[in-house]
């Protein structure tokens, strides 16, 4: 298996990626601030207590061992009481160890136990797992154990933890305020993305989309404005234009048409009127590529009903055609625009094969339209080739007598205009295979 790279393991979105820059570094600071804290200042400052409270202890027991008298022993404990904050208690006959509170304590306690052993030379015990403020801690002595009670903030740095507990809060904290700011900043860039989605299919807007965000991100928005601007203006003077030239060439084919009728019919008035014929699709092909999407509105509509009634018109017209469907394919098309595709595919098959299968199905993610023939097919590295508008590619395709070669490019731009594309592939029959996928949306 390959060795994976740490990019494999990075989020791949812009909104996880910047957070991870903002947060990481910030979560990994404050972590190595809190290690050296606890080791150079709680853990130093706790081992600098404990060994004070040693002390305090260890000469405690020193005082009373040279005079081990009751009276002695009260006194002791009045100056232990006040001012060092030590209960002491003397359990004659008592053994070193009781029953601790739980398991384990906590690992500051080696420090106290450790300078206990240094001042007094002899075998201590230590419990500071028990509930409440205080700790235990039994010594032999000459008469006895001795049980002492010490409060744990004269043991234990009582900071370390609150330090702990405001680091965390301010990660968590920063986290939250990063997430918020990263939001507000990646959600522009996210309605810009899917306005440009959304006019790449031709919708119309629902909603007035403003910039916002970042200057970048705004001027990036004011420049997809400029655009689709320009763009709508040169499909619409693109339009027009073709428009008017079609109408100012019918005029005058619709006379020829008059006067061809009028004369005497010859073998050379036929052949006329044919070139007249073909320049009139020729004309209707032009208009028909050069208006697009853009006057259709989308609506809910079944592809496979769509994709069946075109197989149906074919094999009126003459076709040897087969249709395969598996159901309902709804989906918010141009119903029109779409039946135009599926017709060129249609028509382009049965133009060169003799037996044609369209089949409609859905995936996961995407409907197929699939249109085969049985025909001399299209090579492999002429495929993308057969979209180029006016490509006629007659080499291999020389039963290709009509048209000016706009049907495969005009059936692309209508799937390019739902979000979907058309691939070819070799048929299973020898001939071509034309792939029109058109992507689910939720």
């Amino acid at each position: 298996m390959a060795r994976r790279r740490l990019r494999d393991f990075l989020p791949k979105g812009l909104y996880w990626r910047t957070l991870l820059i903002i947060v990481a570094p910030a979560a990994l600071l404050q972590l190595i601030i809190t290690i050296v804290f606890l080791d150079d200042h709680w853990q130093a400052t706790s081992k600098r207590m404990s060994q004070a409270v040693a002390s305090d202890v260890a000469l405690l027991i020193q005082l009373y061992e040279q005079s081990p008298t009751p009276q002695r022993f009260a006194e002791l404990q009045r100056y232990a009481w006040q001012p060092l904050r030590l209960e002491i208690e003397r359990l004659p006959g008592a053994g070193l160890e009781e029953a601790r509170c739980r398991a384990s304590g906590s690992v500051l306690d080696r420090y106290l136990t450790r300078a206990l052993k240094e001042e007094l030379a002899r075998e201590v015990w230590y419990d500071s797992t028990c509930p409440g403020n205080q700790v235990k801690i039994r010594v032999p002595t000459q008469d006895g154990v001795w049980r002492v009670r010490a409060y744990r903030d004269r043991v234990q740095a009582r900071s370390g933890p609150l330090f702990t507990m405001w680091v965390s809060g301010a990660t968590v904290f920063l986290c939250i305020v990063s997430i918020i700011f990263i939001r507000n900043q990646v959600r522009p860039i996210e309605m810009l993305s899917a306005a440009m989605a959304k006019f790449g299919r031709g919708d119309e807007e629902s909603g007035l989309y403003k910039a916002r965000g970042a200057r970048e991100v705004r001027a990036a928005t004011i420049a997809f404005f400029d655009m689709r601007a320009r763009i709508r203006r040169h499909i619409e003077q693109r339009t027009q234009l073709l428009a008017g030239v079609s109408h100012d060439l019918r005029t005058p084919l619709t006379r020829l048409k008059l006067q061809f009728a009028m004369m005497q019919a010859t073998p050379e008035i036929e052949e006329a009127k044919r070139d007249v014929a073909d320049m009139e699709e020729t004309i209707s092909e032009y208009l028909a590529f050069s208006k697009g999407q853009w006057a259709e509105d989308m609506a809910e509509a079944d592809i496979a009903a769509i994709a069946e009634d075109v197989a149906l018109a074919a094999r009126r017209g003459g076709a040897d055609i087969e249709f395969i469907g598996e159901g309902p394919m709804l989906a918010l098309v141009r119903a029109s625009a779409l039946k135009r595709c599926i017709g060129n595919l249609v028509d382009n098959a049965a133009a060169h094969g003799e037996r044609v299968r369209v089949s409609a199905r859905t995936t996961s993610d995407a409907f197929l339209v699939e249109v085969e023939d049985n025909g001399p097919g299209i090579p492999d590295d002429l495929h993308e080739d057969a979209f180029r508008p006016f490509s006629r590619l007659d080499e291999t395709r020389t039963k290709n007598a009509k048209g000016v070669g706009l049907g495969l490019a005009i059936a692309r731009d209508v799937a390019r205009a739902h979000g979907g594309d058309i691939v070819l592939a070799k048929s299973g029959d020898g001939g071509l295979k034309a792939i029109l996928r058109l992507p689910r949306r939720a």
